[in-house]
């Protein structure tokens, strides 16, 4: 019989365990999944962040028509919502979270390096999350000060955190029905206004809005797994997170451009057409009020991303920690370069989907399983291909980061080598990332596979981390 005492370090069966030590509990039904990754995909940064679809120059004057930045960011939604589903599936598969499958791919101790880059920015994506609810919620009712806002925001995320399973069911029962109804809402009481001329401008740029879509998909690529390993099946995960994600980022998109249009471009009024409607802000305060779930999500994802450098750790303790640490950092910064952010999110975690993707669905992946255990060995081979398909990423846009992009463009000169137009920095990266990892796989550069490590895909290690040899 269980202790009193025992109990405290054990988690409830339809609930995540607190450390690594035991396996994932198989509760979320594609229902459950398709609600969890809909409302991830209705965010307040679909209003605020609508113009990097329309490719801003370096003036931040938009370079697409409305109608064109439309269509950009329709195809990089849908391509960067099958990218979220490959990135899904391997984590129902094997049961493993994201930053631990990386374990298969590159090695114990190497998945350390991309582990680290993924708490980095999701630091800085739940920091922004508490930024754009408290100024939301400030737009709704300034009557407290800001502060009041951030603290309030900080302490429901992490609430819902300590229970995330719980959390991601709760969407399903009593939120997804809601925001829904408040976008049809918004999206009745916007047409009716008398709109400007959509199609002024240009379609010059086009692949750059799309890569500014592709890029809010791709950055829940590298937390996917945290989420799916508790899906029921693989194919469940992948099409309530291709689906269910594109499907709603679309509709938001859409309605944020909308908002753009009417109030002429002008993005620190973006928010009056939705509060200045009749009953808007009632509906207003519902996407307020949810934007808690993104800001969750990456709570979460960082505590488990920090479980692949210390296993042993309590999900708990971390949760609450990092609650406190993005709350801080939320009432000491701005929303600073929130283009350039997700340019060099895309530009790291792109190519990085082509090489898992690649290896883990053509490669040694499906040839022999991936150890996932903390004595996997390294492998060079697999970082070489990612490494390459970054460098082509930033060939072909380094992003605005002045220093960074003179780096490049430098590199750019001494190669002779002119993007051009057509070219997808996400979608080139991705595939060139993806060949280079099934030829060195092939070749052997990036399987210095353990001996008797084979099985189906993510095999190995399945049993969970107490039984896996230190590092």
């Amino acid at each position: 019989m269980t202790s009193a005492v025992d109990s405290i370090h054990e988690a409830p069966r339809d609930e995540v365990p607190y450390t690594l030590d035991e396996p994932a509990p198989k509760v979320l039904s594609f229902w459950d999944q398709s609600a969890f990754w809909a409302n991830l995909g209705v965010s307040l940064f679909a209003f605020s962040g609508a113009y990097t679809v329309l490719a801003p120059d370096a003036a931040g004057k938009p370079t697409l028509s409305i109608v064109a930045g439309i269509v950009a960011m329709i195809v990089g939604t849908a391509i960067g919502g099958l990218m979220l589903g490959l990135s899904a599936a391997p984590g129902a598969i094997t049961g493993r979270p994201a930053m631990v499958l990386l374990r298969g791919l590159f090695g114990a101790r190497l998945s350390y390096v991309p582990t680290v880059l993924n708490i980095a920015q999701l630091v800085g994506w739940g920091t922004f999350e508490l930024i754009v609810i408290a100024d939301a919620a400030r737009a709704l009712w300034d009557g407290v000060p800001r502060w009041t806002y951030v603290v309030a925001a900080g302490v429901l995320t992490t609430v819902l955190t300590i229970w995330p399973l719980g959390s991601v069911r709760m969407l399903r029962r009593y939120v997804t029905a809601a925001v829904m109804i408040s976008l049809v809402y918004f999206y009745v009481q916007l047409l009716r206004e008398p709109l400007p001329d959509l199609t002024q401008g240009s379609w010059g740029g086009f692949w750059l809005g799309a890569d500014a879509a592709l890029a809010v998909s791709i950055s829940w690529v590298p937390v996917a797994a945290d989420y799916t390993r508790h899906a029921r099946s693989a194919r469940g995960a992948f099409g309530a997170a291709a689906i269910g994600y594109s499907v709603t980022q679309i509709v938001a998109y859409v309605l944020g451009l909308l908002a753009l249009a009417l109030v002429a471009g002008d993005t620190s009024k973006i928010y009056d057409p939705f509060l200045n409607a009749s009953l808007g802000v009632v509906f207003f305060a519902i996407f307020v009020l949810r934007e808690a779930d993104q800001s969750f999500a990456n709570v979460y994802s960082t505590a488990v991303s920090i479980q692949n450098l210390v296993p042993k750790a309590d999900r708990r303790v971390l949760s609450v920690g990092l609650g406190v640490l993005i709350t801080a950092l939320a009432l000491l910064l701005d929303i600073g370069d929130y283009a350039s952010f997700l340019s060099l999110i895309g530009s790291v975690f792109v190519p990085l989907l082509g090489v898992l993707a690649a290896d883990f669905f053509l490669g040694r992946g499906r040839r022999r399983g991936w150890d996932t255990t903390l004595a996997a060995p390294s492998r060079w081979g697999m970082i070489a291909a990612w490494v390459v398909g970054f460098a082509v990423y930033q060939l072909i846009n380094p992003g605005g980061v002045s220093w960074w992009a003179d780096f490049w463009g430098d590199v750019q000169s001494a190669l002779s080598f002119t993007p051009q137009s057509w070219m997808s920095a996400s979608l080139l990266s991705f595939l060139v990332a993806g060949l280079a990892a099934i030829l060195i796989g092939r070749i052997g550069g990036g399987d210095r596979a353990a001996a008797g490590a084979g099985g189906a895909p993510g095999a190995s290690g399945a049993a969970g981390e107490a039984d896996a040899t230190p590092v």
